[in-house]
């Protein structure tokens, strides 16, 4: 008799109990891992959004409210990655395009524990930087969700050309 994979799962030969257990701790263990030193939560909640980078590693995406609180207490190295340029936000260290960041490595800081925030104007080029300096083993990297476009339409100072 052939059973379908309807008749398995009704039948007490399926154990669901050890299968859902162990999905559980996975996730437990994912969900456990230590997230990089974030400000305090803005008014919607969120902090940080970790995003994994293919070959290990991860970035974490902030919003604007974020990095306006950290931008209090800056402690990192800030880097306008668009390309071409339209403009920045204060207190900027370093403008280094995006597709260029691997050529360009010997101007991010030596120490790769070091905090680096990238933007861009939507944050798509920030993220391709993000995950090269993740790639050449970067381990505290922040990119602006949204770029620049959000960081002014959140209402904080941007400077135009």
């Amino acid at each position: 008799m052939r059973l379908t994979w309807k008749d398995n799962l009704r039948s007490s030969r399926f154990v669901w109990g050890p299968i859902l257990a162990g999905m559980f701790v996975l996730v437990l263990a994912a969900c456990g891992s230590a997230a990089p030193d974030l400000p305090s939560p803005p008014a919607s909640g969120r902090v940080g959004q970790v995003v994994p980078v293919d070959g290990g590693g991860a970035y974490t995406d902030i919003l604007a409210e974020e990095l306006n609180v950290m931008l209090e207490e800056k402690d990192f190295f800030f880097v306008n990655v668009h390309i071409p340029y339209e403009g920045e936000i204060p207190d900027t260290d370093a403008f280094i395009p995006f597709d260029q960041v691997a050529a360009r490595i010997d101007e991010f800081p030596d120490n790769e524990e070091a905090k680096i925030v990238l933007y861009c104007r939507s944050g798509s080029m920030g993220a391709i930087a993000a995950r090269e300096l993740v790639k050449q083993g970067y381990t505290s990297i922040y990119n602006l969700d949204g770029g620049f476009r959000a960081w002014d339409s959140a209402g904080f100072e941007f400077i135009q050309p």
